[in-house]
């Protein structure tokens, strides 16, 4: 059905956003809180079906469309948006870093809720631009930073462009309803690298790990939502059946990205590798395809939004509190920070899918149609994920709240905004752990084979919790010796910049290397134009002379070789700029 006369909720979000640094931080952040979380219960409560139908560059497009995979993604992107709201507020985040927060939201939203593929590019397009503006609003480090950032995530938009356009020309419409996906073949290819850079796959993932560490602690709650969940989403919307191919790159994600988290000692890096991680998991999902591993996907996009918001908020009390960014330079702040402490332990539980927490619930789905499918590989390495999972926040959970360090913290206590959000997010995450079925009435998908409360999940649980203590006491010394672990980006990142320029240098070379020869050309050719005087004296004056002859003929022969140059240069250029 229609409802034109309902207002995208995108745009509400984006009007405080323009209006926000014009008012006081109380007002403005109130305006964020009250907008975002207007989202949440509006996308509630829309009735399934509402559609804007609009015009768009000419085209046919849906400016919004609520069904069952928009509907949890603005329930979940406005819950989480209200409390990283009420977080940055209390963390003394400015206006304008806020307003950008805020225009970021807003075109997540406005990604998600389209309707049609062009309306979902405009606005992919437009969240890549208010991310960037997020990020380069810090300064400093997050500068260059974003710049890297900005790029890939350019690269990745103009690929996905360049499906959808191919994909227009196949099909003949833009709109979702008309087609069960994306177009097969290149286009198919071309969205899934385009969406691949949002999503993190294995080598087009350094973007994450490299930018989410610099911004204001603040900011970073955001950046660890939007970006890599509307990657998922995109992909859903483009591979709605799956695809293997994409099931095993999820695969590889998550042990890829656990496997360099349990090395980083930087907190916030630790967690960048573990988003690339735990939406391996989602990847999967939309991968094997079935509805079972579709609502599993979707549930751990719901839960990891949760979690891995709540874990950067604990990181940041900790970070502005102490100064101190790094484990190794932590410990013994569960007294000097007990609400913190408390709301990481159950974020780290959540995460590491923990028996009674709402990752068990998720990972358990996506594991689960692993299994039923008969994808064993699959199956054992998300496993072997979670193992690492477990690892990793034992080990952060350990270093920066439990070991006993020489040094007896005075600190004062997170804020009372940060407490609320935190431990308001830290009892959804329980919540949907102990009663799965909330989350299971808003699931795309089939939820019948989904339930967590089998001896055999719940054994599963357990036994990869055990597996991660030992993992965690027998690499734990040498763990403590490791420095800094490159990344693909230690090759990759010097050979674009030294690849380009060689590149331009090349090109410019090579560009100057003919225009001396043109014009020396040009300057020979005129001036036998200009002043043939000269050379016809030597030709009247030297008849019979044999020597003269061959002077006039050298002179002739020269001019002849020098004007046939300059013609081929000029048609050379023309060609070549033709190519071009």
């Amino acid at each position: 059905m229609s409802t034109a006369t309902l207002l995208p909720p995108a745009f509400v979000v984006l009007a405080v956003a323009l209006v926000m640094p014009f008012v006081s931080r109380r007002v403005g952040h109130a305006l964020g809180v009250l907008s975002t979380g207007g989202v949440a219960v509006w996308s509630l409560l829309a009735p399934a079906g509402a559609h804007l139908p609009v015009t768009f560059l000419g085209f046919d497009a849906v400016l919004f469309n609520v069904d069952e995979f928009s509907r949890l993604m603005g329930i979940i992107f406005g819950l989480i948006g209200a409390a990283a709201v009420l977080y940055s507020y209390s963390s003394d985040a400015r206006n304008i870093q806020t307003a950008y927060a805020l225009g970021y939201v807003g075109t997540s939203l406005g990604a998600v809720f389209a309707g049609d593929w062009l309306t979902m590019v405009f606005f992919w397009e437009l969240m890549a631009v208010t991310s960037t503006l997020l990020v380069w609003d810090y300064g400093g480090e997050a500068v260059r930073a974003g710049y890297r950032y900005a790029i890939a995530h350019g690269l990745g938009g103009s690929l996905l462009m360049g499906a959808i356009v191919w994909h227009y020309v196949e099909v003949g419409s833009f709109l979702f309803s008309a087609t069960g996906g994306i177009a097969a073949g290149v286009p198919a290819a071309l969205a899934a690298l385009g969406i691949g850079v949002n999503v993190g796959y294995v080598g087009l993932h350094t973007w994450l790990p490299d930018t989410y560490p610099r911004p204001h602690f603040a900011a970073s709650v955001f950046l660890s939502v939007y970006t890599t969940k509307t990657g998922v989403y995109g992909l859903a919307r483009a591979f709605p059946d799956g695809n293997l191919a994409i099931a095993y790159m999820g695969t590889a994600m998550a042990v890829v990205g656990v496997g360099y988290a349990l090395m980083q000692n930087d907190m916030r890096r630790l967690l960048a590798y573990h988003i690339q991680s735990q939406v391996g998991y989602m990847v999967a999902g939309v991968g094997i395809g079935t509805a079972l591993a579709t609502a599993g996907a979707f549930a751990h996009v719901y839960n990891h939004i949760l979690y891995k918001a709540l874990l950067f908020m604990t990181a940041g009390v900790v970070l502005s509190r102490t100064g101190e960014e790094n484990l190794k330079y932590l410990g013994n702040l569960r007294g000097a920070l007990p609400a913190t402490a408390l709301a990481f332990t159950v974020a780290a539980l959540s995460i590491s899918g923990f028996p009674g927490f709402n990752g068990f619930v998720s990972k358990g789905m996506i594991t689960a149609a692993a299994h039923k499918e008969h994808l064993d590989g699959i199956f054992y390495l998300l496993l072997a994920g979670g193992v690492g999972t477990f690892m990793s926040f034992i080990k952060f959970g350990y270093y920066a709240f439990f070991r006993d360090a020489d040094r007896d913290w005075s600190l004062d206590r997170a804020g009372t905004g940060q407490s609320v959000a935190m431990l308001s997010v830290a009892g959804l995450c329980v919540a949907f752990g102990l009663y799965p079925d909330a989350l299971f009435a808003i699931l795309p998908g089939s939820t019948a084979d989904a339930h967590p409360f089998t001896l055999s999940h719940l054994g599963e649980g357990f036994a990869l919790a055990v597996l991660g203590v030992v993992g965690f006491v027998v690499v734990k010394k040498p763990l403590s010796k490791v420095g800094d672990v490159p990344d693909v980006d230690a090759v990759l990142n010097p050979a674009v910049f030294y690849g380009t320029r060689a590149l331009v240098r090349g090109s410019t070379g090579l560009f100057a290397a003919v225009d001396r020869v043109v014009s020396t050309a040009s300057y020979d050719v005129a001036g036998a134009i200009a002043n043939p005087y000269p050379a016809l004296r030597r030709v009247a004056g030297g008849l019979g002379r044999t020597e003269a002859d061959s002077i006039t003929v050298g002179s002739l022969r020269a001019t002849i070789a020098t004007s046939i140059a300059l013609v081929v240069l000029i048609l050379g250029g023309v060609l070549v700029g033709l190519l071009a």
